[in-house]
């Protein structure tokens, strides 16, 4: 295991506390400079991806803070577009990851969100989750861990014992070995396992008063909502019922619990020190500035929680205030590079 170390927040001054002592000791806070030119972001998504992230609000707020975001013409060579600062992208496919490798070997000046190879490891489900269970946490206000899980990839009817062997309980949550769908079913019984089509990714079901934790990540950027989830299962729902349940999409915006009556304890989001460990540390190994974690919470316990899924660049559009979040992100790309443009001076006698 492989401990990640905690973060505590005690004695961090909020921005409006800094504000407030920096003039209560006369000091003026300067106006943030006007940008000497724009931010050029040029993006490559589908069409659907396209309306739900560059939404009207975002493309007024980016303008208004000098960024530009601009079409790629996946038809023509990436050298004959731009100039870029940043180029934003979810395309699959071998033939645009050679393209966009390519162009960032001649133009190591230009920010990709995010290098393909590194987006590669969450497409699979057989690989996602292996970051997350290589973290030790157990210190950090509370444990993170994932759920026992199987790649299957054989015959369906020789699932049950496969599942036997290794050890797995029912009920079993079935999930495409590709990550591009969000569909998943329910096994209540080893016979209805034969019904599953392979490839795919056992996973054992957790009780977790059907609400589950999508974490936005946008660079250090850290926001938390609530969805609602399967329901708990009992010893009673394992005796009565049987066969596979398929769920086209268990979490979507439609089905935020932000403003349900819920229970206290199954409401309660994650310790704030816990998610940005989390995130720093998974930031670091996987080399992603964009992705989401969704968690649960162990039903019944108040500090167990499991990563039962992650996306590359999730919908954005449903992150309340992703507008300001984002935006913010794309300027702190630039600075950090024209620091790094700065010349640095050393003292010496003369």
């Amino acid at each position: 295991m492989v401990s990640g170390g905690c973060v505590g927040t005690e004695g961090a001054a909020e921005p409006e506390d800094a504000a407030a002592a920096a003039a209560a000791e006369g000091q003026a806070m300067a106006p943030a400079p006007a940008r000497a030119r724009e931010l050029v972001v040029g993006y490559a998504l589908t069409s659907k991806k396209a309306k739900s992230f560059l939404q009207p609000k975002l493309r007024g707020l980016a303008r208004k803070k000098g960024i530009q975001f601009v079409a790629i013409d996946q038809k023509l060579p990436l050298s004959d577009q731009g100039p870029f600062d940043v180029i934003l992208h979810k395309l699959t496919g071998k033939e645009w990851q050679r393209r966009l490798e390519e162009y960032r070997e001649t133009h190591p000046e230009v920010t990709v969100l995010d290098p393909p190879g590194a987006i590669e490891h969450l497409l699979n489900r057989q690989s996602m989750l292996q970051e997350v269970s290589k973290l030790d946490l157990a210190d950090c206000h509370g444990k993170v861990g994932v759920p026992k899980q199987l790649f299957v990839n054989t015959d369906p009817l020789s699932i049950p014992a496969a599942v036997m062997r290794a050890g797995l309980s029912l009920p079993l949550v079935a999930k495409p070995l590709v990550a591009k769908s969000h569909e998943l079913s329910l096994a209540y019984d080893s016979a209805s396992l034969t019904k599953l089509e392979p490839p795919l990714v056992l996973q054992e079901f957790v009780n977790h008063g059907g609400v589950l934790f999508k974490v936005y990540i946008v660079g250090d950027a850290i926001r938390v909502v609530r969805r609602f989830s399967l329901p708990n299962v009992d010893e009673g729902d394992l005796s009565t019922n049987a066969g596979v349940f398929r769920f086209p999409r268990v979490s979507c915006a439609a089905a935020t619990a932000e403003d349900a009556d819920l229970d206290p304890h199954v409401a309660e989001l994650p310790p704030r020190p816990l998610l940005e460990i989390l995130a720093r540390e998974l930031r670091r190994r996987l080399g992603l500035r964009l992705f989401n974690i969704d968690m649960i919470r162990e039903h019944g316990t108040r500090d167990r929680f499991y990563v039962i899924d992650m996306n590359y660049f999730p919908g954005y559009g449903k992150m309340p205030g992703y507008e300001h979040v984002f935006t913010d992100f794309l300027l702190s790309l630039d600075q950090q590079k024209e620091f790094k443009r700065r010349p640095s001076y050393t003292s010496g006698e003369g």
